[in-house]
């Protein structure tokens, strides 16, 4: 059952390292779905990419693992709220799915940290 368990936070925590690497490496081209109200829109999707890493790094290494999964939840949280929200109102299929993505991801990661011990 631990090996089950380990390789379900591989599984979660490996895609949350490639999104950080993402931000990290496209921040040019991610930077309009920052919100407007925001000011430096790239640092903002910079900063994104490093709490992912962190994140994910935080999973695997079990270090900080509950804190890092309650902030993580709360961000995917915010992101479907504040980014992509809008375009599920307005049934925009991609917006919708990536709504739905970061909302079950951020429940996914309260759950799991609900079942963490640093």
């Amino acid at each position: 059952m631990k090996s089950l368990g380990f390789l379900g936070k591989l599984m979660y925590a490996g895609p949350m390292a490639m999104f950080g690497i993402f931000h990290l490496m496209g921040a040019n081209d991610m930077k309009g779905m920052v919100p407007d109200f925001l000011p430096a829109p790239v640092v903002f999707v910079y900063i994104t990419g490093i709490a992912l890493l962190l994140a994910a790094i935080a999973i695997i290494i079990g270090k900080k693992a509950k804190l890092a999964t309650q902030l993580l939840g709360l961000m995917l949280a915010l992101f479907a709220v504040l980014i992509h929200l809008p375009g599920f109102m307005s049934q925009d299929p991609v917006s919708s799915s990536m709504f739905l993505k970061d909302i079950a991801l951020a429940g996914s990661a309260w759950f799991m940290s609900a079942h963490l011990t640093d």
